[in-house]
């Protein structure tokens, strides 16, 4: 009971400024929509097929900038379905929920709203939801992976501040990715297997590197098996014995993994039947508009010629590397061009912080990494306070399997896709980037940021004047209870670091609404 109470400033801010971020966003992007006019980008534009009311242009003005770019990608699909080929590069599950939502829940507006304009509404908002619960999770997930309640209060609160945040803002799908696989951590973290594979699975079924995620079910399969058996060392443990604990595991792990891969199969099969089994799926009337659109950009439609397409003749006939390739031309090494430098430099940030966090942990945790963290520790007796530090916080044995996540997703991203993705890519799939860059805040201002009593989260500022310290309320907090403000009022103070990581964070979060909602190139 006092753990709750102690944990609930916490849980409300977290909540508060998450929902002060989103609320900020959507009135900056509306701003900047207004004032900085759309460039012409080469982009999926398909036309509207229905003429728009009074209502629908007042909720473009509004909230138009956040259906550019991939966006339309999803609102197309939770409109009409998959129409064109290429756009079965968007999972399903985000373009579903829209539409329930659109359907359901914003039913009452079909008078006043087209059905596009609700598509619209219905992403905003549930990303809006989507984006303040991944906060909330993430934070439950830091309390119990880095055992250190500071330092999850403050990676919860750099995620509303995410470099990635219009991407968690318009219509795509990297909040409700961010969610569902901070929550499958959470509840693996907790034991709970099956319901963590449950999320897991829901995940996959909405980005594609959702299936990584099976790397965390097979890791805590193997680590809660090798300990068992280290447990048992001592003792004589039957070979019987050690076989079920081996066919349990390989059991456990068939099933798990099974139910992670069934979404994106499923997807790929549902393509297969579409594109190159035209008998099995019944034809779709596609509007005129649709079909004229088709043959100006030279988009395939299901059947529109006959003609099955090269993928479907592939040993493994799987749509989404096809698409991929031939219409992203996303393969090994071919972002290597000079004309590509740009955006290099805009992915710098990211790979910097992912190769550094990674860094530091295999120095700070070389034999626990050494022995892939299947080893137990073992507890030093007289070791003292100092002994027992690198137990918590970003150094901590839990992050292990964290951070050869967050790795593997960086190795594959430099090397195999558009690498300015990799910002939304690792803001929205992996802590680490949240979880080491309040490390280094801690690490990086020691008066600010010390090692006291686990309830404070900020020292007193009486010692440090405060520039508009008038203005705090606005943040919806006080100085005790969200150290952000005080960072960011006290801009000029912080050390060269601190100034470094809040300046990457609050640049891109602002930048992206510029740029993204205006039609320009982001990450």
């Amino acid at each position: 009971m006092q753990l709750l109470k102690r944990r609930e400033p916490y849980l409300r801010e977290v909540l508060r400024f998450a929902v002060w971020c989103r609320a900020l966003t959507l009135l900056l992007q509306a701003l900047f929509n207004l004032l900085v006019p759309d460039h012409a980008a080469d982009a999926f534009s398909p036309p509207r097929l229905s003429e728009p009311s009074v209502c629908d242009w007042l909720l473009e003005w509004l909230l138009g900038g956040l259906s550019h770019w991939d966006a339309e990608h999803f609102l197309f699909v939770a409109e009409h379905g998959y129409v064109y080929e290429h756009n079965f590069a968007f999972f399903p599950v985000y373009p579903l929920s829209i539409r329930a939502v659109a359907e359901v829940t914003l039913w009452p507006l079909q008078g006043l709203l087209c059905l596009r304009s609700r598509l619209l509404l219905s992403a905003v908002l549930l990303n809006a939801l989507f984006s303040v619960l991944a906060a909330v999770v993430l934070y439950e997930l830091g309390c119990v992976v880095l055992q250190c309640r500071r330092t999850a209060f403050l990676s919860a609160l750099l995620f509303c501040l995410t470099p990635a945040n219009v991407f968690m803002t318009a219509a795509y799908s990297e909040s409700m990715f961010a969610l569902l696989a901070f929550s499958a951590m959470w509840q693996l973290e907790k034991g709970r297997s099956w319901t963590s594979g449950l999320l897991f699975s829901f995940a996959a079924g909405v980005r594609s590197n959702g299936v990584i995620n099976a790397g965390f079910l097979l890791y805590s399969q193997s680590r809660r098996l090798a300990f068992q058996l280290q447990a048992g060392a001592g003792s004589v443990m039957k070979q019987a014995q050690v076989w079920r604990q081996l066919l349990g595991l390989a059991a456990s792990v068939v099933l798990t993994c099974a139910g992670l891969f069934l979404p994106p199969a499923l997807f790929q099969f549902y393509a297969y039947l579409r594109f190159c089994d035209p008998d099995v799926s019944p034809e779709r009337a596609v509007p005129q508009p649709l079909l004229q659109l088709a043959v100006d950009k030279g988009y395939r439609l299901a059947s529109m010629t006959g003609v099955k397409p090269a993928w479907c003749s592939h040993q493994v006939p799987m749509i989404y590397s096809y698409i991929q390739d031939v219409y992203w031309n996303v393969g090994f090494l071919r972002y290597f061009q000079l004309k590509q430098i740009p955006n290099f430099l805009l992915a710098a940030p990211i790979m910097m912080l992912s190769a550094w966090a990674a860094g530091i942990y295999l120095t700070a945790n070389l034999q626990h990494c050494l022995t892939l963290g299947l080893v137990r520790r073992r507890n030093k007796s007289g070791g003292g306070e100092g002994a027992a530090k690198p137990g918590v916080g970003f150094c901590s044995s839990g992050v292990f399997v964290y951070v050869v996540h967050a790795t593997a997703l960086l190795v594959f991203g430099l090397l195999c896709m558009h690498v300015q993705v990799l910002t939304r890519l690792l803001g929205s799939s992996s802590p680490v980037l949240y979880w080491f860059s309040a490390h280094l805040l801690q690490d990086s201002d020691a008066v600010l940021w010390r090692e006291g009593d686990p309830t404070q989260t900020a020292a007193s500022l009486s010692e440090r004047p405060c520039l508009g310290s008038a203005l705090l309320g606005l943040f919806g907090a006080g100085v005790s209870e969200n150290p952000l403000p005080p960072l960011l009022l006290n801009y000029r103070r912080n050390t060269a670091l601190t100034k470094c990581v809040l300046g990457y964070f609050l640049s891109f979060w602002l930048l992206g609404l510029i740029l993204h909602c205006n039609f320009l190139p982001w990450t």
